[in-house]
């Protein structure tokens, strides 16, 4: 027997179209940031604490605040931000005429308030205070000298203000001009460094020296540090380093 043809026959199935691969996410685009402690003060030269304490740049202080900013001229920056304190903003003068761009003062950059110790050396507070002076070398985060602020407190709204002007800057390259502990406070707290390490794993930075941070999607790299600027690179190096 004939089988019986279908009047209506079904059409073939079309071939599955072919997977098309899909594109990964890119990666949020980092911010560079330039952190430069301000120029020498009076203070400073005598070695004794400054804080939030609003001493004037030296002569020297000056002089390192022009090399800052010749560095800053070829550096190819993109923003400018200051410590509210007039020595971090004198400071940034040379390289917002280098550069041509206005600073921004970001008041959460100011430095610690080392109560007693403000205007003294340390030798003094050993003689003034010599308990509370052996507990803050022994650990510094946990005992801050008598009235002054607390460094977790600083180290906190540090990395914050930081990580606004990254957030703000994507792709995009930022000197940052403010204080010697403030700095390392922040850094400790941005890199997971005990707090109560920050003098011993983090010298003191030099006046006008250049540490170079990267920050991408809120994670902070550390690519350099303390770096004086005849030794710092203008040009835009850390993009191409491996991690």
């Amino acid at each position: 027997m004939n089988p019986v043809s279908d009047p209506h026959p079904h059409p073939s199935p079309s071939p599955s179209p072919e997977p098309t691969a899909r594109s990964a996410p890119q990666a949020p685009a980092a911010a560079t940031l330039f952190l430069a402690r301000h120029g020498e003060t009076v203070w400073h030269a005598e070695n004794r604490y400054t804080g939030v304490s609003d001493i004037g740049l030296t002569p020297r202080g000056l002089e390192q605040a022009g090399e800052l900013g010749v560095w800053a001229g070829g550096a190819r920056l993109d923003a400018l931000v200051t410590s509210p304190l007039s020595r971090a903003r004198r400071t940034a003068e040379p390289a917002a005429r280098t550069t041509g761009l206005t600073a921004a003062v970001e008041p959460e950059l100011t430095e610690l308030d080392f109560g007693v110790a403000e205007g003294r050396t340390l030798a003094e507070l050993r003689l003034s205070h010599p308990r509370e002076t052996a507990a803050f070398l022994r650990d510094p985060a946990a005992h801050p000298l008598p009235g002054g602020e607390d460094p977790g407190a600083a180290a906190g709204r540090g990395a914050a203000a930081l990580l606004r002007i990254a957030a703000a800057a994507p792709g995009r390259r930022v000197l940052v001009v403010a204080h010697n502990t403030l700095f390392r406070l922040v850094l400790c707290r941005l890199l997971g460094i005990p707090e109560s390490s920050y003098r011993r794993v983090l010298p003191g930075l030099r006046n006008c020296a250049v540490t170079e941070v990267r920050v991408t999607g809120g994670q902070a790299a550390l690519l350099s540090y303390n770096v004086p600027t005849e030794n710092m690179p203008t040009e835009n190096v850390s993009a191409e380093r491996p991690f």
